[in-house]
């Protein structure tokens, strides 16, 4: 099964998707306030994945990758290399840990944003993006 879960400082979830189905455990709430127009957070993210894209096929570093390499979060495989795990912060020093390339992450990520009603996610997502012209501060 392929699929991207997700954790953050102040929400555990996890999210198993697969081309059949799709699980959702939460374990506390995000703290985060609430009327918050997540659709225009969903799409603010989108765009720049697919700006990464043709980023990626110009052989430029995506910026999700750049930000990544910067310690902003993290994109790793699972323990049983079912899906992939994304995480805020450095969980090691970049050395010590083998980046998922991002042909392989992209459409996990794209297709879990579209999906999700997770506002950490979008949030955590959108972070890696904080120094585009269309970031909004209330984001953060």
């Amino acid at each position: 099964m392929n699929g991207v879960a997700r954790g953050t400082d102040t929400t555990a979830h996890e999210v198993l998707l697969s081309e059949y189905s799709c699980r959702r455990r939460t374990r506390r709430r995000t703290g985060y306030p609430s009327g918050m127009d997540t659709e225009e957070l969903r799409r603010f993210v989108l765009a720049r994945l697919a700006e990464d894209e043709e980023r990626l096929a110009e052989e430029k570093l995506p910026l999700l990758d750049e930000a990544e390499g910067r310690g902003r979060l993290r994109i790793i495989r699972s323990d049983d290399g079912s899906g992939l795990l994304l995480l805020p912060g450095p969980i090691q020093a970049a050395t010590e840990r083998v980046p998922v390339p991002f042909p392989e992450k992209f459409p996990l990520l794209r297709t879990e944003v579209e999906q999700t009603r997770d506002e950490a996610l979008l949030r955590l997502l959108a972070a890696a993006y904080d120094t585009h012209h269309d970031w909004q501060e209330e984001w953060r």
